[in-house]
């Protein structure tokens, strides 16, 4: 069947191709959701393509419309607007002398004008908004509904697509099944307020006749510019060969953790207690990823850009030497104002237009906080790793555990989704506070089984030799077993 975009990419890419021309169509959702503004880029589009369009509005204004498109930056003089804001236009002041029921005559009149305006412009593209006001003016359901199926069989033999338009206001928030059957495709939007940070929007496909379409929610924001939909992520939509080779570190002790480094197209989980040294790990793999001239993306949940920057470090001056180039991008994330969905896409964005090999996610408490959900976002978060290892990007997610030693817990469980976990804990020896690192599986081949020492100082990340003298160190109270020598940090100034 022939196909029409329907004027958002995002809708197109669900539908897989655009809109069936010349059918029925209903768009539902509660006042908010963006129906007007979906609604009116659907009609720019068909200017775009040459094709006459009618917007017949019977609850709001036409200048209420003119605003809305000036909100947006766009101009209606090309799409032709019927307003009929009240009966009161149709049958003038002598409604009450009739001796049938006013509302019979009203809901007669207003269908006639409408016929007649589609009879002398002969639209291509029609969006009837709203339902709600026909449905008050018809008073009885029944008569609604026959008056709804008049006018799907007077638009059957145009070359007319149309687009009704339902608030669900005089509906009492219910969705009218017997509708959903007379239109060709129905589609919904929602719009939820959370308990903190702003509105979320989504929509989904209800039905689409003939169409196999992306079914599920799929977020949606509302910009200058339309309605920006972000269809669900499915990874099996983009299978690719499996990649090749490893992402060393430019560490030679912390690629042989790994068995040589990690494998292209693999997730590494980094975690531990805040201040182990996860986030200065993983900028160790950006800045070597950089110096081979690999482009790669860093998304900063939690931590600010700036506090990042100011460390002062030998690692940090790096990242800025690389940012200033462009081979890193540093991306700052607010999870209060930006919905998985959204994320999702920034993420391919980066992959599929910049080439990113290597990304860093840091951290996913802050990736919980875009979903509260827990079990949808490791279901999402699933999807999305899958979708980068198809595409061979390394990528290395950065999971804070509660507390600083002894027993620790994590408030998200997402270790048996990474292909390697890298495990870093804080213990105590001679007085002094030290970190060891260690891999605790990797699906990519061997790895050490080896408990290391960690430190990070002036001159970057170091790793030491297996401590081997220690009994329950990753309890965070090692036993010391050992015969007195020398630790880490004094046979390196020797």
């Amino acid at each position: 069947m022939a196909r029409i975009s329907s004027g958002n990419d995002g809708l197109d890419t669900i539908l897989r191709g655009g809109l069936p021309s010349r059918r029925l169509y209903l768009l539902e959702g509660s006042p908010g959701s963006g129906k007007t503004t979906f609604a009116l880029q659907f009609l720019l589009e068909g200017m775009r393509q040459g094709e006459s369009c009618l917007y017949i509005t019977l609850s709001e204004t036409s200048e209420e419309l003119h605003a809305v498109a000036a909100s947006h930056g766009w101009d209606l003089a090309g799409i032709e607007l019927f307003e009929l804001a009240s009966a009161e236009a149709v049958l003038g002041g002598d409604r009450d002398q009739s001796i049938l029921y006013s509302w019979e005559v009203e809901l007669g009149e207003t269908v006639r004008l409408i016929e007649e305006q589609v009879e002398r412009t002969n639209p291509r593209r029609v969006v009837f908004d709203s339902l709600s006001e026909m449905r008050l003016l018809a008073q009885d359901p029944l008569r609604y509904r026959r008056q709804v199926l008049a006018l799907k069989q007077f638009f059957a033999g145009r070359d007319t697509t149309v687009l009704l338009v339902d608030d669900l206001t005089s509906s009492r928030g219910e969705r009218d099944t017997h509708l959903h059957s007379l239109c060709h495709g129905v589609f919904t939007l929602e719009r939820l307020t959370l308990d903190f940070g702003a509105a979320r929007r989504r929509m989904q496909v209800q039905k689409l006749r003939g169409v196999d379409f992306v079914a599920g929610y799929h977020d949606l924001v509302i910009r200058k510019g339309g309605l920006d939909i972000f269809p669900r992520l499915i990874a099996s939509d983009h299978e690719r060969a499996p990649a090749e080779g490893i992402a060393s570190s430019g560490v030679p002790e912390l690629d042989a953790l790994f068995g040589g480094g990690p494998m292209r197209g693999s997730s590494t989980l980094l975690t531990g207690p805040a201040g182990s040294g996860k986030t200065s790990i993983a900028m160790q793999f950006l800045i070597a990823a950089c110096e081979r001239g690999e482009p790669t993306t860093m998304y900063q949940f939690d931590e600010r850009v700036g506090t990042l920057l100011a460390r002062g470090g030998q690692l940090e001056a790096q990242l800025q030497h690389y940012i200033d180039n462009g081979c890193l991008l540093i991306r700052q994330v607010n999870p209060a104002e930006l919905s998985p969905g959204e994320f999702a896409a920034m993420v391919r964005a980066e992959v599929e237009k910049r080439g990113s090999r290597m990304i860093v996610i840091d951290s996913l408490n802050g990736y919980l906080a875009a979903m509260p959900q827990e079990q949808q976002l490791i279901l999402q978060m699933h999807e999305l790793l899958s979708y980068l290892n198809h595409h061979g990007v390394v990528t290395f997610l950065i999971n804070p555990q509660h507390g600083l030693v002894g027993s620790m817990s994590t408030s998200l469980n997402i270790s048996y989704v990474a292909d390697a976990v890298l495990l870093i804990r804080f213990f105590e020896a001679e007085g002094r506070i030290r970190k060891a690192i260690s891999i605790l599986k990797n699906r990519g081949g061997e790895h050490e089984n080896a408990i290391r020492e960690l430190r990070i100082d002036g001159r970057g990340v170091r790793i030491g030799a297996p401590l081997t003298d220690f009994r329950g160190v990753l309890t965070g109270t090692p036993e010391y077993t050992g015969a007195a020598r020398p630790l880490m940090e004094e046979r390196g100034a020797g």
